[in-house]
């Protein structure tokens, strides 16, 4: 059956002409039955007679075509009803083409035609009354029956022309829909871009804190290298750590940093150049509850498991993913919300859980991309979870709340 449609909708004209000639067997059959029955049907006279074949044929070309050229095919119509009123040729089952051709034109978008055809629509059923009259019919019967066609027409022109309105507005939703969609992929991509350049920003510093490190051990390393060797043998082996740490981050960030940023004067662009200092992580969150709790959100903090020293990179994601828990619990929260975090030591992984049991935003935050319209707390997160190779998954609390749950790997990616 779809294979059926989609002929259907790929050839138009085809089933047009298919209906043609249906129409015009029926016309054929009336016609010849007409003339060997004697009956009222069609006027004897060889005029007439001959006047009806060009006139039916025009009737079924307008049944064929009416989607190909409808303007055409209305004029066509109007000029074929003059001449069977002319040439008192009877109205036969070729004129129900009358009555598609107005359907046809009030579904397109040309209002001439479609005002001329509604014009035709109230015209010609009482035209074809005053011309044909039926014989012992009263008065009251051919009001009716003149009202009855004019109905009849009339309706056909609204059904044409609800149509194009019908046509119109999905046309209209769908160029809206397609419109939309393109200016969320637009705002998306910039709120990607410009998230993994302040990423890449902030991780430039923790790579070039470590390097600063190593600088600072190797010139203590080689200023007591004679008189303190265990010192300068415990140097060194800070170095070695370090830039161990170093490259394992740089391997996790190569996907991330960004290329050709520069300045004006062609510099890199890198804000506070010079000014090394170590990035926030998991033992600054104490630091960082404390500050939430002063600015009115009762925050619940526990640790499981041993503490550990952590790469920069995890301690700062760490660190982030909570902040912007919690900024979000106070913004999305409501009154009196509550919030809880949980961070987890395990063998090979660092877990964190910040949820609060406020109203949430779970609407804005799932249909409508943040109450911003664009959600730049969730990708900034997602961005930075997935660049340590973690996995991030929120949504709404059970019982009422929001949910966010990382898991971040603590072996080196390679």
């Amino acid at each position: 059956m779809n294979r059926i449609y989609d002929f259907i909708r790929r050839h138009p004209t085809w089933v047009d002409s298919c209906w043609a000639v249906l129409l015009l067997m029926i016309s054929s059959v009336w016609f010849i039955s007409s003339v060997e029955s004697d009956s009222e049907g069609l006027p004897q006279g060889p005029k007439e007679q001959v006047a009806a074949v060009p006139i039916v044929l025009a009737l079924c070309l307008v049944v064929a075509l009416r989607r190909r050229a409808p303007e055409k095919m209305l004029v066509l119509t109007t000029g074929t009803g003059v001449a069977q009123v002319v040439t008192h040729v009877d109205v036969g089952p070729a004129n129900f083409a009358m009555l598609v051709i107005v359907f046809t034109v009030a579904s397109r978008n040309i209002r001439w035609a479609s005002r001329f055809a509604l014009g035709g629509a109230v015209a010609a059923p009482t035209i074809a009354t005053l011309r044909w009259p039926e014989e012992n019919q009263t008065l009251a019967g051919t009001i009716l029956g003149d009202i009855f066609l004019t109905v009849t027409f009339v309706l056909a022109w609204v059904l044409g022309d609800s149509l194009r309105t019908r046509r119109a507005y999905y046309a209209q939703l769908e160029e809206r829909a397609t419109r939309l969609e393109k200016e969320r992929e637009a705002q998306t991509q910039i709120a990607a871009a410009a998230e993994r350049a302040r990423i890449a920003r902030e991780l430039h510093d923790v790579v070039a804190h470590n390097v600063s490190v190593m600088v600072v051990q190797a010139d203590g390393a080689a200023y007591v290298l004679d008189s303190a060797p265990d010192q300068a043998k415990q140097a060194l082996s800070t170095i070695s750590g370090t830039g161990r740490q170093a490259l394992a981050e740089m391997r996790r960030l190569l996907g991330v940093l960004r290329t050709g940023e520069s300045g004006p004067d062609g510099a890199s662009g890198r804000e506070g150049a010079g000014e090394y200092g170590p990035q926030p992580g998991v033992d600054q969150l104490s630091e960082l509850i404390e500050q939430v709790r002063g600015a009115g959100l009762a925050v619940s903090f526990t640790i499981e498991g041993t503490p550990r020293p952590l790469p920069s990179s995890i301690e700062l994601t760490a660190y982030r993913v909570v902040q912007e828990a919690l900024t979000n619990s106070r913004k999305h929260g409501g009154p009196d919300v509550g919030a809880t975090v949980r961070l987890s030591y395990g063998a090979d992984e660092l877990s964190l859980l910040a949820e609060d049991d406020g109203r949430g935003a779970e609407r804005e935050m799932y249909e409508e991309g943040g109450t911003d319209g664009l959600g730049h707390g969730l990708i900034g997160m997602r961005e930075r979870v997935g660049m340590v190779g973690g996995s991030l998954e929120t949504g709404p609390r059970p019982g009422g709340g929001f949910r966010i749950c990382a898991v971040l790997p603590l072996k080196a990616v390679h």
